[in-house]
């Protein structure tokens, strides 16, 4: 017959095995869950833009093939400019090339080249990096705008990811002569942060983003790298409400940047959707910047 110390002390290892085992499941589960978390932002929706809103608005384009130094085919649409500036028109992620940003430029006089980033639209590539390797595919569209007749001068329009990937570009790129971003993310941790539902779940979908994209997650920081943009010319765009708000995103850039910088923040706007609330605004005040920095009017 046991005596009351020994059932004591039977109950308590029973019980001290039985928080460690739950412990240890639920350190299994968070794991298991980051990962897939992580794995599922490289797999974006491939969301094809047709050019029915280019046809509707006789802008004139062609189909155009651009393959990246690290051997990915991207699709592209081209317009030559009446001006002699060209446009690279960079989308978002889970989106594809942006078709009022295009003809908006191109009736406008300038060129167009806008292209779908790897593993999104009819693009090549399997997986997303949500801004590193997407710099190739920015410098595979600047190498051929450069290439093209006529073309002068070279500007940037990204929007949400492709703002991102642009700052990062141009700060690398002079030949880039002035950048617009609308929506851009200060970091790429910022994003991931902001978008893992469990706050626990954190730093282990950090740790399996890096591992599965193979690169520093400290590589994509839009704000370290948008002051290497001046004295080249630089227009930051943000709606001011959700992400923007929590990530302070607009005004950590336009605080980073050097002169010459704007920044436009319109209230309540949700993400990327200024253009959306604001079209005539918001044409004139871009073509008017690409105007004076591009054309020098």
């Amino acid at each position: 017959m046991k005596s009351k110390p020994s059932r004591l002390r039977y109950w308590l290892n029973l019980t001290a095995m039985t928080v460690l085992s739950l412990a240890l499941a639920f350190f299994i589960l968070v794991l298991y869950a980051s990962n897939r978390w992580a794995q599922s932002h490289r797999y974006p929706a491939r969301n094809v833009s047709t050019g029915a809103w280019l046809r509707e608005n006789d802008i004139p384009y062609q189909d155009v093939k651009l393959t990246t130094t690290d051997g990915v085919d991207l699709a592209a649409w081209y317009t030559p400019p009446q001006n002699g500036a060209v446009i690279l028109v960079a989308h978002g992620y889970n989106s594809g090339r942006p078709e009022d940003m295009y003809v908006m430029f191109a009736k406008n006089g300038y060129g167009v080249l806008a292209w779908d980033f790897r593993a999104h639209g009819e693009s090549g590539g399997e997986t997303c990096s949500l801004g590193f390797y997407e710099q190739l595919d920015a410098e595979a569209a600047l190498t051929f705008a450069l290439s093209q007749p006529g073309v002068e001068h070279v500007g940037a329009w990204g929007g949400s990811m492709g703002a991102a990937t642009m700052i990062l570009a141009a700060a690398e790129h002079p030949e880039i002569e002035a950048t617009v971003s609308d929506s851009a993310f200060p970091s790429l941790e910022d994003v991931i942060r902001l978008n893992t539902p469990i706050r626990i779940m954190q730093p282990f979908v950090l740790f399996f983003a890096e591992q599965q994209g193979g690169f520093d997650l400290d590589q994509v920081r839009p704000v370290d790298e948008i002051a290497k943009i001046s004295p080249r010319a630089v227009f930051i765009i943000d709606g001011w409400a959700g992400a923007a708000v929590v990530m302070n995103s607009p005004q950590r850039l336009y605080d980073a940047a050097g002169e010459p910088r704007q920044l436009w923040m319109a209230d309540g706007i949700p993400h990327l959707a200024t253009y959306s609330y604001f079209p005539t605004e918001y044409e004139e005040r871009v073509i008017a910047f690409f105007d004076d920095y591009l054309l020098e009017k």
